[in-house]
This record gives C-alpha cells, sequence and structure tokens, in this order.
C-alpha cells in the first residue's frame, strides 16, 4: 500500500507576488499630470465670462416706466385744453344775474359738445358774461355792426380787449331792429345783430362757440390720421406741378416766384408752429390724364365725372415725385395745375348733383390735390409750326393760388367755404389774408397737438414692447437719449396746452413725434443679431459642451489617481517607521 504523505505543498513566491495587488509605493506620486488637466479645465472655466462677454449685446437703460406711464396717461385721458369764453349782450334786459346767464351757455355748451375727444376743451373751460357792454348804444352799434365786415371786424376787436381779450373766445350778440346777422371774424370772436330773443341769444352763443370755435366746423370732433399730412419729422413739403398735357397745341408757364414771395410766405409763416414747410415748383410736359372725357352740348364743353377721379392722375406719366427736399420721413402734398390738350378743351368737372364745379379741381386726403386750368383761348393756332408760348397771367394765378388754398384747407381738415349752417342759424365767416383765421389755427393746433402725442406715446411704447421681448437686442445710447428728450418734449407739450400756450405746445409735440420716429427706426435696431440665448447655446453647446466634459472627466481621473498613489504612498511611509 503506498504511504500518503502529510508535508504541506510548498508554495511559489514569484507566481504569489504576481497575483495580489501591489498596495504600496515607496516613491511620491507625481502632480504633473494633475497640474496639467486642472489647468486646462481652470482655463475653460476662466474663458467662459470672456466667451459671454464677446457675445453679450450692449443695451443703453430705457425708461420703461416713463414710457408705460406716458402712453397710458395719453390713452385713459384725453389732452383737453382752457378754453375761456366770453359772452357780450347789447340791448337786453335779463331778468336773472350775469351768473345765471353764463350757467345757462354752459348747458347749452355741454349739450352741443362731442364729450371728451381730444382736442377739444372737455369740461375745462368757462363762460363769462357782460350784459350792456359798458354803455354802448345797442342802435348805434348795430348800425356800425351792419357795415363793411372788415371794419365790424376791428371794430368788436377793440370791444372785445377791454374785457381782456388774447385767447379769450367772445361772441357780441346786439339786439336791435332788423334781419339777424351773424358773422364769425377772423380773430377770436363773432358778433350776432338783429332782433333775437334771450333764449335764442343764448343758444347762438354756445352754438358758436361749440361748433366753430372749439370744433372747427367739424361735425365729428375727433382727430382723424387722413386730414394729418404732416412727416413723421413734423415737415411738410408743398409741390406746386404745371402740367401741360400736349405740348404741340400750347405750353403755359407761370411765374411762380410771384406766387411764393407775395402768396404763400404769409400761409407758410401762420402754419409754421404746426409743421416746416418748405415749396417747390415744376413744369411738366406731355403729361395726358388717364380716363377719358365726353363732349358735352348742354355745357358746351367736355366733361369727366366723379366717378372717373380716382383715374384722373396718371401715375405713368406725371412725374411728381422728384421732391429733393422730401428726404427722410417729410410729407409731400403734390399741388397739380392741369392744362388740358385742344381736343379736350375746355375741360370741367360734372358734380354729382349734376352741376359744373365752381373750383373745378379736386382733392385726394394725403396725396394733394388737382385743379383743371382751361386757357381763354382753346382754340388752336393751326398756321404756327411750332406751339404757341404764353405764360399764365397775374390774375388768373391769383385765381388759382385761392383754389389751391382751398384745397389745402381741406387737406388740413378745415372746410373751404365762407358759410357755416347751424342748428340756430347762418353765420357768414371772414377769411384772413394769410388764408386761415386765427381761431383756425387754435383748431389746427390742437388737434395736430393731440395727433402728435397719441403718436408719439404709440410709437414709444411699441419700441419698449420690442425692446423688452428681445433681450438680445442692440439698444445705442443715442436711442436712449431719443426716447429721453422725447418724453421731456411731450412733458413740455402737455405743459404748455394746460395753460393755453399753443404755438409752443404744437412745437413740442411735432418734436417729441419726431424723436420717437427717429428712435424707433434708429439703423442699429435693424440689425440681424436678435438671437435670444436658448439660439446662443444651441450654436455653441455642440462644439464646448462635449470639450468640457472631457476636460472635466480627465481632471476628475487624475485627481481619483492622485489620491489612490498618495494613500499608497502614505501607507508604505507608515510600515516602515513600524518596523
Amino acid at each position: 500500500m503506498a504511504e500518503i504523505s502529510n508535508s504541506p505543498p510548498t508554495s511559489n513566491p514569484v507566481e504569489e507576488n504576481t497575483q495580489t495587488p501591489k498596495t504600496t509605493r515607496n516613491t511620491k506620486p507625481g502632480v504633473k499630470r494633475l497640474i496639467i488637466s486642472v489647468t486646462v479645465l481652470f482655463s475653460f472655466i476662466l474663458g467662459f465670462p470672456l466667451l459671454w462677454k464677446s457675445v453679450k449685446i450692449y443695451r443703453a437703460p430705457l425708461p420703461f416706466d416713463r414710457v408705460d406711464s406716458f402712453s397710458s396717461q395719453i390713452e385713459s385721458k384725453p389732452l383737453s385744453f382752457p378754453c375761456r369764453f366770453l359772452a357780450i349782450f347789447i340791448g337786453f334786459d335779463f331778468m336773472v344775474s350775469n351768473g345765471n346767464v353764463g350757467a345757462a351757455i354752459e348747458r347749452k355748451m355741454s349739450d352741443l359738445s362731442h364729450g371728451g375727444d381730444c382736442g377739444g376743451c372737455g369740461g375745462n373751460y368757462s363762460v363769462s358774461v357782460a350784459v350792456g357792454g359798458g354803455g354802448i348804444d345797442a342802435v348805434d352799434f348795430g348800425g356800425k355792426l351792419r357795415g363793411n365786415d372788415e371794419d365790424a371786424d376791428e371794430l368788436v376787436k377793440s370791444v372785445v380787449s377791454e374785457y381782456g381779450g388774447g385767447n379769450m373766445y367772445s361772441v357780441v350778440v346786439v339786439n336791435e331792429e332788423g334781419e339777424v346777422r351773424s358773422v364769425v371774424g377772423k380773430h377770436r370772436h363773432a358778433w350776432i345783430v338783429g332782433r333775437v330773443e334771450e333764449e335764442e341769444a343764448v343758444w347762438r352763443a354756445a352754438e358758436i362757440f361749440v361748433e366753430v370755435f372749439v370744433n372747427g366746423r367739424d361735425e365729428e370732433g375727433s382727430v382723424r390720421s387722413e386730414f394729418m399730412p404732416v412727416g413723421a419729422d413734423g415737415r411738410i413739403v408743398l409741390s406746386f406741378s404745371l402740367l401741360n398735357a400736349d405740348p404741340r397745341d400750347w405750353i403755359y408757364d407761370w411765374n411762380f416766384r410771384e406766387i411764393d414771395e407775395t402768396l404763400l410766405w404769409p400761409v407758410i409763416e401762420a402754419l409754421q408752429p404746426i409743421a416746416n414747410i418748405t415749396v417747390e415748383s415744376q413744369v411738366l410736359y406731355h403729361t395726358p390724364k388717364s380716363s377719358f372725357s365726353n363732349w358735352d352740348d348742354k355745357h358746351g364743353s367736355h366733361i369727366f365725372r366723379t366717378e372717373d377721379l380716382p383715374f384722373f392722375v396718371n401715375s405713368n406719366e406725371w412725374h411728381l415725385d422728384t421732391s429733393v427736399a422730401a428726404g427722410g420721413r417729410s410729407k409731400v402734398l403734390q399741388l397739380v395745375v392741369y392744362i388740358p390738350s385742344a381736343k379736350e378743351c375746355p375741360l370741367q368737372l360734372e358734380l354729382s348733383s349734376g352741376e359744373i364745379s365752381k373750383t373745378n379741381g379736386f382733392i385726394s386726403p394725403m396725396w394733394g390735390g388737382v385743379v383743371v386750368w382751361n386757357p381763354r383761348s382753346c382754340i388752336k393756332d393751326l398756321e404756327s409750326r411750332d406751339p404757341v408760348r404764353h405764360t399764365i397771367s397775374s390774375q388768373d394765378l391769383q385765381k388759382l393760388f385761392e383754389v389751391l388754398m382751398g384745397q389745402l384747407r381741406q387737406l388740413l381738415g378745415l372746410k373751404s367755404d365762407n358759410l357755416y349752417v347751424g342748428k340756430s342759424g347762418a353765420s357768414i365767416l371772414l377769411g384772413s389774408e394769410r388764408g386761415f383765421t386765427e381761431w383756425e389755427l387754435d383748431v389746427l393746433s390742437r388737434k395736430h397737438i393731440c395727433f402728435n402725442l397719441q403718436s408719439c406715446a404709440t410709437t414709444l411704447g411699441s419700441l419698449s414692447r420690442l425692446v423688452q421681448s428681445l433681450p438680445r437686442m442692440i439698444i445705442m445710447d443715442e436711442i436712449g437719449k431719443q426716447v429721453k428728450f422725447s418724453l421731456e418734449a411731450a412733458k413740455s407739450a402737455q405743459s404748455n396746452a394746460s395753460i393755453g400756450i399753443y404755438d409752443a405746445s404744437a412745437v413740442s409735440s411735432r418734436q417729441s413725434r419726431s424723436l420717437a420716429e427717429d428712435a424707433f427706426f434708429h439703423p442699429s435696431i435693424m440689425s440681424i443679431s436678435y438671437y435670444s440665448f436658448e439660439h446662443c447655446f444651441a450654436i455653441y453647446s455642440p462644439f464646448f459642451l462635449p470639450v468640457t466634459m472631457h476636460v472635466l472627466l480627465a481632471a476628475l481621473r487624475e485627481w481619483k489617481r492622485y489620491k489612490q498613489e498618495k494613500k499608497k504612498y502614505l501607507a508604505s511611509k507608515d510600515k516602515v517607521k513600524v518596523s
């Protein structure tokens, strides 16, 4: 039987050492790899603010709170102007006090007013009453008022001035025998003369105050944008054009310098607070109209009707938009004098009522007006080979200018006739050599002030909402200054309007609208770099995110390795100390 040995088996020390992991080390672990990894990681971390700075959009601070407050104020509370009214009754014996008469006029005015529309007086007005006129004899004074209207206008002005005058709107009512006659002067007063009862006198005075002096004969009494032909920069270019339809028949020219120096200058000066007006003129040839005309035996002329007006202007042949003065956002108003050819001369406009137009012209709101001028002789000189050259006479120029100024008044929202027919009766309206009376200029100023402030509030509100909705929109310092100055100009306009200084208020409101438009249409706003933060993250993350993750993981791995190796080194030192 074989003998079994109980001796333990021998082990191989070399094999044992190769299978047992190394738990100690005799040398201190190096930090070179760790330093490199951490350095690369920190370079990415420190570079992130630089990257953010490089893609950051400059935004000047804007007064959003002031813009919102201003817009809310304009929308919720229409601007009302202080108005003072004076009624002078001569030849009356009222059984009540002047205060009761004034209260009666105020009640009538309240019934006639259109509410709180912007551009009116709202409830911000006062009515004063004077009975007797300081001892003026009604019969004698009434006789003077029935004479020449120009002299009567100055006489009433002198009487009103004794009660303060100024910007006060006044109506003088003279009770004397005779037919009732009502006239509105070219200043800020009117007079009524004739046999009128007390109730009728109160009603007539109230109607003139509201319908004429406040509303400017506008039945709606509101501010309509189609009759606000002032550019966003506060400028109007009046472009006068003389069109010769067929120069082979005749050629007409005009002495426009005479019109500009003698007739236009007072108009431009009167409208200066409302708009900065420049004038230019041109003479064009070969400019036929687009519509057709028919011969009418009844009127003995060629006729074009109101339904033909949309096709009258020939935009292909009438090269009117050649203005060099209308830069930026200026508004050009075309005032055209059309001379027909010999084959359609005379050419007259037939109204929808079947009557021939007295002015022989028409307007297109926000574009301008056209007047058809027929030469005195519509017979072509067949013996002359060359066309005959003519110059429009001064008398004809005067008549043409009156028609063109009537069209300009209509383009600005005023009536061109000289008669107002109200519920209480008719009133004659005196004209002014400047084309606009003082009370008409007040009406235009109030309406343009309201329109400019409303446009300013709308533009600034749109800019505020746009800027806040696009956090990465570029906002230059110039835009911030324009918004600030626009708000200041609007505040100045409101302040001047509250004390009745119309001219200064109109100028300030015009500036506020212009600055608001300049800020909204600033060239820097039209940049293409309005991408959002999400867009920026989507652009840069495919490159930086993977690289950053790899660098971060490498740094963590090296830090973990260094800690393990250092732990082994410390364990080896402890064993050496113990042994």
